[in-house]
């Protein structure tokens, strides 16, 4: 294969547009036939000497008044030579004059030298033109394009029945002149421009050419800052390269191939042509346009040389050709005399789109044998004999045993095969009975035994010592036994041929079914029909799968190949992020040189991926933004923008509006709240500061997304210093995953247009209800139907009629499915099997017969909760109902329809056993969310722990509520600050991690003296100790779990209901009752200040004092409740596994720039998650302090112990621990003053 410049042997005919276009409007229908002389006619035959082709013109009377052949039938032809290339628009054919012999119906061919001849076609139709009807009318047909060549030649296909065939013929046209050059394989015709020219709107470049070779280079333009186009034939198509730079072994970038078997040695018409920045090309009738083609200049040329061997005059190598057109083509040729010696040589070329033909095929008489040439799965074999092995390919393979007392040898396929020879003893009788393929149902072990599977397969020419057996006589059981056999048959089929395994799944087969392999196609099922992957981001958060990167098949079972895409659950949605190939900021410095900068964006999906996540989503969102120093972005609204970008399916749009602002506005987002920095412009940018400044904002308008490419103008001038970023594209919601329609009534239905799953049908829905039964989909046919239903309240059914008579799959589940939560249910049949899930139960399936009908047709309307005949009907909710991976919308249909209501609310039936660690699930109209404000943890599902490094020399404060002074208004408190007050109880856990000892853990105190105080001892054992009234003792509580301060996560709970306390220590339960013990003098602040100055350094993670996080409120939510002393930050030392606690944190930031503190760092997935990835930006989390509330109480009981394991017993009293975050008191008193102290 050659590039470049490089020609390879063919001709060419060139000749520019303005030629071209002269010739097609001139007059050209002149009469060429008449005038010829007599040698310009021949024919196939003639039935006389009168009757011959020279009589064969229009309204002529010589001879027999036309032109007849000897015998009638389609391989007669009449052939015509203009004596030069002439281009033809039109024939005209006539009867014999005085008979009934004319034609009715002909084929044109067309040849430049009488040798392979190529069929004309009007509009690729087969091509027959219309006769006569008479012997004396003519019939003129006018061809729709002109043909150019110099003979014709007509093939009768039908005339007169009374008659037979007779012609006179009249071919209409005009001279042809074009200039043309032969090339030679090393040589080219190159052309150069004395004189570089302008910049224009349209340039063409048409040529013909015609070769025998399939590949080499035709073209090659050079044109401004070394960019090219190379026009390159490969195996017989055309292809079309652009390239900028250095010329490279790859040729460039592929825009288009076009065309095929191109190297038939007939004309082909190329046209390449550019309108502004489109390249269309154009051979012979197909064109393909390509954009964004710029700084190509293909005309103008005024000076050309030629290198090598190149001639101006056509060189018409003959090639004969010889087309087998159906299963009754064949050609014989006799053999030549010179093969007695026993030297033959054979060769030929062929070309076909068939798989499997035979191509060549003799005798061997001395060797009673046959050679075949043949293709076979697109490959060439030639056959005398088989090797030894595949012996499992449906072909007929040869065994041979002989036994020669001693010896055994065993011979496959014959002489080309394997042979093995071995000594084995063989004691064999006259009484010696042959098992072929199986065993007897009912015989002793002694006669026969099998330790395999019985053969499946054919067999035949069963020879005994070289006598055939008489199977026939087998099969009128006058010889040996058998059973379950067909004689005189062999049922092989192949199921295989065609595969009906989808999506690259690999055809296996068997004798009675077929396999598909599925691996490594991300489908599944017995065809591989089935998508692997979910089709949404949505669908895998309400599956409980947290942020990450999944596999996303938008369109299910469709042709759009699943894709890698990183799904962000957030709290409150769910963002479907797609990156493309420069998120980062970007500088951009000033050059003299360019006037212009451009960015291009290739997204990480494919185009068909990306429109279809767009169009299914409740919203999209693409950060656009410009920093600028000097640098204009849109100018004036009179005047025409420096910069614009491109955004939208496909090629997309140009739009000269910004981030935040509204399409067609020509303004950024500054502009559209009146806040720039000049009020005369709409951009802050435009105001033409010398300093840093920016316009930045979200694009959210999903018909002009994604943004493609970018176009910065104002970036030439000295000082003009600039940088954008185009952030990845975001969307949030799926609108096909809540589609869904509520079906009030058992009358009510909705119908769609009838359903089309011929070989493959796929059904997936979710539905609720608190019916116990009813039909969720209904499709009928005359005899075939589709049919899906709740048959009781713990079963689904399938069921289906596709000709072999109706088939139920059913699911039994455990557990009802009208309770009114959401259940799935995913049915598919195909030509192997019919399958059924239900939930995640165990799926059902029944196969298919193995040699049933397969095509499923219905021909009614698509009933969906309901049936035509309205009985059955299904009362609930039906949800993202997918045929075939196509969503149907039920909420459209439902608006429409009396009975049914579009939307179904009540998710958090469903899925509010997502919600974790107190997470409350909250109802939205599509889904649901997860509110993590009275949890300890974040994320989607309440989920990820809030967890901190802790140094001695920081703090964090919580206060409750402030002390109660009588002159403010104490209704103005928060509600939730009444709610956790408590007389009774509290509920604390937290988990931590920790070396030092003795250590605090958490403190909690008030005004009136009370406090709780969590510590790890000098001994490495958990402390806790309470005092709940000022004039009471200070009561310890120790837990025998000790080790502590190793190093790992330990979690804590502690929850105390009156007078009783249970402290858990991972899995070790502790249970104290408190006591009433009263002192004089109240020394303990001392005490409480040696505690709370030993300070703490480790890690704590998810503190919670009943419905309050105060270091889950320090960290992510600080206000004025909050007090934070020193440096805090976020940390994951709160994970099972062992981490650093200070891993070093990255930041970039641009000079004068306003940097979202949001944005993950360079080279990671986006999101608005604070982890994504692996290298983690990690805050420094110190010593917290905390303040919860505690209120007086008064002990009289004494203090008990019992220790007990978590499997434990409860205590003898029976005391539980139901804890809420609710206050048992909404009447506590609001002067006392509480805080956390951690």
């Amino acid at each position: 294969k050659k590039k470049g410049v490089q020609e390879i042997k063919k001709t060419l005919l060139l000749f520019s547009a303005k030629i071209q276009s002269t010739f097609y409007h001139k007059v050209c229908d002149r009469p060429l036939v008449s005038s010829l002389p007599p040698s310009s006619f021949r024919s196939s035959s003639q039935l006389s000497i009168s009757h011959g082709p020279v009589f064969a013109k229009v309204n002529r009377r010589e001879g027999a008044g036309g032109w007849s052949p000897l015998i009638s039938d389609r391989y007669q032809w009449l052939e015509v030579d203009l004596g030069r290339r002439t281009q033809i628009t039109a024939v005209a054919t006539q009867g014999r004059y005085g008979s009934s012999d004319w034609l009715t119906a002909y084929l044109l061919m067309f040849s430049d030298t009488g040798h392979n001849w190529r069929q004309h076609r009007q509009e690729d139709s087969l091509g027959a033109f219309p006769g006569n009807s008479n012997a004396d009318t003519v019939v003129q047909y006018k061809l729709e394009q002109p043909v150019i060549a110099r003979y014709l030649r007509l093939i009768p296909l039908d005339w007169n029945p009374t008659g037979r065939i007779g012609l006179r013929l009249e071919i209409y046209g005009c001279r042809y002149t074009s200039d043309v050059a032969n090339f030679d394989g090393s040589s080219s015709l190159v052309y150069r421009l004395s004189v570089r020219p302008s910049w224009m709107t349209t340039e063409i470049i048409s040529l013909k050419f015609k070769t025998l070779k399939n590949s080499g280079t035709l073209l090659h333009a050079e044109g401004l800052r070394d960019h090219s186009l190379t026009l390159v034939l490969e195996k017989g198509k055309l292809l079309l390269y652009h390239q900028q730079g250095v010329s490279s072994p790859s040729g460039g970038q592929l825009l288009v191939s076009l065309g095929s078997l191109l190297d038939d040695q007939h004309w082909h018409h190329v046209k390449l042509e550019r309108l502004s920045t489109h390249l269309n090309l154009t051979v012979d009738k197909n064109t393909h346009t390509h954009l964004r083609i710029m700084y190509i200049i293909l005309l103008d040329y005024n000076f050309y040389s030629t290198n090598g061997n190149v001639t101006f005059s056509c060189a018409e190598p003959v090639s004969v050709a010889v087309t087998f057109t159906d299963s009754h083509s064949f050609l014989q040729l006799p053999s030549l005399t010179s093969w007695s010696s026993g030297v033959a040589a054979v060769a030929l070329q062929f070309r076909t789109w068939n798989k499997v033909g035979l191509l060549l095929t003799f005798d061997l008489p001395q060797q009673d044998g046959t050679v075949l040439l043949y293709l076979s799965e697109a490959r060439l074999r030639l056959q005398i004999s088989k090797a030894g092995s595949g012996l499992n390919d449906g072909q007929w393979h040869s065994v041979e045993l002989n036994f020669r007392q001693d010896h055994l040898s065993i011979t496959v396929d014959k002489d080309e095969g394997a042979t093995a020879h071995t000594i084995i003893p063989l004691p064999l009788t006259a009484h010696s009975q042959l098992f072929f393929g199986g065993c007897p149902a009912q015989t002793s072990s002694q006669d026969c035994r099998n330790p395999f599977k019985a053969f499946q397969g054919c067999m035949r020419r069963l020879t005994l010592d070289d006598q055939t057996v008489d199977l026939i006589s087998v099969q009128q059981r006058l010889l040996g036994n058998y059973s379950h056999l067909q004689i005189d048959m062999c049922g092989i089929v192949d199921r295989c041929s065609p595969s009906h395994c989808e999506h690259g799944g690999r055809c296996t087969q068997s004798w009675s079914t077929f396999h598909c392999n599925c691996s490594n196609s991300g489908y599944r099922g017995a065809t591989c029909h089935s998508s692997t992957y979910e089709q949404s981001c949505e669908v895998y958060k309400h599956k409980g799968n947290t942020s990450g990167h999944y596999y996303i098949d938008v369109d299910g079972s469709g042709p759009v190949k699943p894709q890698l895409i990183y799904c962000n659950m957030t709290e409150d949605r769910t963002w479907t992020v797609i990156q493309h190939n420069n998120t980062e900021l970007t500088r951009v410095q000033s050059s003299p040189e360019r006037n212009q900068h451009f960015a291009h964006f290739d997204y990480s999906s494919e185009e068909e991926q990306l429109v279809t996540i767009i169009g299914q989503s409740e919203h999209c969102e693409q950060e656009l933004s410009y920093h600028c120093r000097k640098s204009r972005l849109l100018n004036t609204l009179e005047g025409s923008p420096f910069s614009w970008w491109v955004g939208g399916p496909g090629s997309g749009q140009v739009h000269t509006y910004w981030g935040g602002a509204l399409p067609g506005s020509r303004q950024c987002a500054c502009g559209l709240e009146d806040r720039c920095l000049d009020p005369s412009h709409y951009c802050n940018c435009d105001a033409d500061y010398d300093q840093w400044t920016d316009d930045s904002g979200l694009l959210t308008h999903k018909d002009t997304l994604p943004v493609r490419s970018l176009v910065l103008g104002d970036i030439q001038r000295p000082g003009s210093e600039a940088a954008y970023r185009v952030g990845p594209l975001r969307c949030h919601g799926d609108e096909n995953f809540w589609n869904a329609a509520f079906f009030d009534k058992e009358t009510s239905y909705l119908h769609f247009p009838t359903f089309h799953g011929e070989l493959n049908a796929d059904i997936s829905f979710l539905f609720k209800t608190t019916s116990s039964s009813g039909v969720f989909l209904e499709n009928l046919g005359i005899k075939d139907f589709i049919r899906i239903e709740l048959s009781s309240s713990s079963e689904v059914v399938f069921s289906f009629d596709v000709g072999n008579g109706p088939l139920d799959v059913r699911v039994q589940t455990d557990l009802p499915l009208n309770d009114n939560r959401w259940h799935s249910v995913r049915a598919e049949r195909n030509v192997k099997e019919a399958s059924l899930r239900v939930d995640d139960f165990p799926p059902a399936t029944q196969e298919a017969p193995a040699d049933g009908l397969i095509h499923l047709q219905l021909n009614s309307q698509l009933f969906i909760g309901g049936t035509a005949s309205r009985q059955k009907g299904f009362l609930g909710c039906i949800r993202s109902l997918q045929l075939n991976g196509i969503t149907l919308d039920l909420e459209e249909r439902a608006m429409i329809t009396p009975g049914v209501r579009p939307g179904c609310p009540g998710h958090c039936s469903s899925y509010g056993l997502l919600c974790q660690n107190q997470g409350r699930c909250v109802e939205k109209a599509n889904g649901f969310s997860c509110d993590c404000g009275q949890s300890a943890f974040s994320g989607a599902f309440c989920h990820e722990e809030v967890s901190a490094s802790f140094k001695s020399t920081t703090s964090v404060t919580y206060i409750l509520k402030e002390r109660y002074e009588p002159s403010r208004n104490s209704s103005a408190l928060p509600s939730f600050i009444y709610s956790d007050i408590t007389l009774r109880a509290e509920n604390v856990s937290l988990s931590f991690r920790t070396s030092q000892t003795p250590a605090l853990l958490l403190h909690v105190n008030s005004f009136y003296r009370e406090y709780l105080t969590l510590l790890i001892n000098k001994h490495d054992e958990l402390e806790l100790r309470y005092k709940l009234h000022s004039s009471r003792d200070v009561e310890v509580l120790s837990s025998t779990v000790g080790t502590l301060a190793d190093g790992r996560l330990h979690t804590v709970t502690i929850r105390r209901l009156a007078d009783t306390v249970s402290v858990q220590v991972n899995t070790h339960n502790t249970y104290f009752t408190l006591c009433h013990t009263y002192q004089e003098s109240d020394g303990s602040d001392a005490e409480l200040a040696g505690l709370t100055s030993l300070g703490f350094t480790g890690c704590l993670s998810g503190v919670r004092f009943n419905s309050i996080s105060p270091l889950k409120a320090a960290l992510h939510h600080p206000d004025s409740s909050v007090i934070v002393t020193g440096p805090l930050v976020q940390s994951s030392c709160g994970s099972s596994s062992p981490v650093s606690p200070y891993p070093a944190e990255t930041t970039h930031s641009l000079s004068g720039t306003r940097m979202d503190p949001g944005q993950p760092l360079v080279n990671t997935i986006r999101s608005d998650s604070a982890l994504i990835g692996g290298v983690i930006a990690v805050v420094i989390f110190v010593t917290v302090s905390a303040l919860v509330i505690m209120a007086r109480f008064i002990c009289s009981r004494k203090e008990t112990y019992r220790n007990q394991e978590v499997k434990a017993a409860q205590p003898e009293d029976g005391h539980e621990f139901p804890f809420s975050s609710q206050a048992d008191s909404p009447s506590a008193p609001n002067e006392n003053q509480k805080e956390y102290f951690i």
